[in-house]
């Protein structure tokens, strides 16, 4: 039936090229916007795995800034520590030049304080956002002594991570602060490896504690070691601690040191023998510190090699580790470098728009686009033919 009230093929052409429009609206947003994915009405599920994934993006974004920071501050201590060792190396090269007979060791000791002066600048050049990590307070960590094995924990962030569960969390690279690594110790208590009075007299190490000693001379052919190994003549005992030192103890069954051996480590250690502090113009007053001024001069230029030798070796030891953490940051660096893109990407397979697709869409949509005017406006002129039907 026709009929100039009801144009049925205009409303079908009209629909259809609504539709079309729709259809061109949205490719053309996928177009300009560059996603597939948009807005949580295009896929809620997608739109809400990459706006959480974008965010922990940004997270490590964040990471990376910190770890850039925390490299910065290994490599300042790492760099200082370096040119200690250069320098430590040198005093050990200065006392090794007073151990020959004759020389002037007041003028070597000249040489050697500019080398401690030298030292201490170091030490205080080696700060980056006001952080020092070679100078530190390691001998009172909330009241206790580092010494007996706490330390002071320095944190660099080092990831960001979300469980299957969402619960996120971020990890850091601890850095941990102590006697071992610390050139100077801020407390005052001189724990550090280079104003530590390390080099020890007369001394044995019984389960880890330093107590004053007795050579094995002491013990003579007298004393006998019984089935609880302790060292006794039926009067006086003792347990065998550093090879040949010996230690004092309570009783033939109990190896308890006794209350005259409770020697602290302070009065173990020989004052004023510290990198820093060492002086070989005065070397009676470091016999008397050592406690034997039976030692010839000679005895205490060797003694003191030996420590600074030692310390050499602990700063040598604190380097290595320094430069170890900086080589993990590093990589912790280029794995969150890596991880990132790895999540853009991961994004992009979700949300992004294939662009020649959407092109070839774009393309078609516009033909059809123009067929549909094309049939509304046949669809439109077929009212006019009833006109004819009504002419003479």
């Amino acid at each position: 039936m026709t009929s100039i009230l009801t144009n049925n093929a205009a409303m079908a052409a009209l629909q259809t090229l609504r539709s079309l429009d729709d259809s061109m609206e949205e490719t053309q947003a996928r177009v300009s916007s560059g996603l597939r994915v948009g807005t949580a009405s295009d896929n809620a599920a997608y739109w809400s795995i990459a706006t959480t994934m974008r965010s922990d993006n940004g997270a490590l974004s964040a990471v990376q800034d910190a770890l850039g920071l925390g490299a910065a501050k290994v490599d300042t201590a790492y760099a200082a520590m370096e040119s200690a060792v250069d320098v430590v190396t040198e005093i050990k090269n200065k006392l090794v030049a007073a151990r020959e007979t004759g020389v002037d060791r007041s003028k070597i000791q000249e040489e050697i304080q500019q080398l401690q002066d030298q030292l201490k600048s170091i030490t205080d050049s080696a700060s980056f956002s006001g952080e020092n990590w070679l100078k530190a307070a390691v001998s009172a960590t909330n009241g206790a002594d580092v010494a007996t094995g706490e330390s002071i924990v320095k944190q660099v962030v080092g990831s960001f991570l979300r469980d299957s569960a969402g619960n996120v969390k971020v990890q850091s690279i601890d850095v941990p602060l102590d006697s071992g690594n610390v050139l100077f110790d801020t407390s005052g208590n001189n724990m550090g490896i280079l104003d530590k009075d390390a080099l020890q007299f007369d001394v044995a190490k019984v389960n880890g504690s330093y107590y004053t000693a007795v050579d094995s001379t002491v013990v003579t052919s007298a004393f006998a070691e019984n089935a609880d190994g302790i060292w006794t003549d039926g009067t006086d005992f003792y347990i065998k601690a550093d090879e040949n030192k010996w230690v004092e103890v309570t009783g033939a069954a109990d190896k308890t040191i006794t209350a005259a051996e409770q020697t602290t480590i302070a009065n173990v250690f020989a004052d004023g023998t510290s990198v820093y502090e060492l002086d070989i113009a005065d070397l009676d007053t470091a016999k008397t510190n050592l406690g034997d001024a039976t030692l010839t001069d000679e005895d205490v230029i060797d003694l003191l090699i030996s420590h600074v030798d030692h310390q050499l070796e602990a700063i040598t030891s604190a380097t290595a580790a320094l430069g170890s953490i900086s080589m993990r940051i590093g990589m912790q660096e280029d794995f969150i470098s890596r991880l990132t893109d790895s999540i853009d990407s991961g994004i992009g397979r979700l949300v992004d728009a294939d662009m020649n697709e959407e092109s070839t869409r774009l393309s078609a949509l516009q033909t059809q686009q123009q067929l549909g005017i094309q049939a509304l406006s046949i669809a439109n002129t077929a009212s006019e033919n009833i006109l004819s039907l009504f002419r003479q």
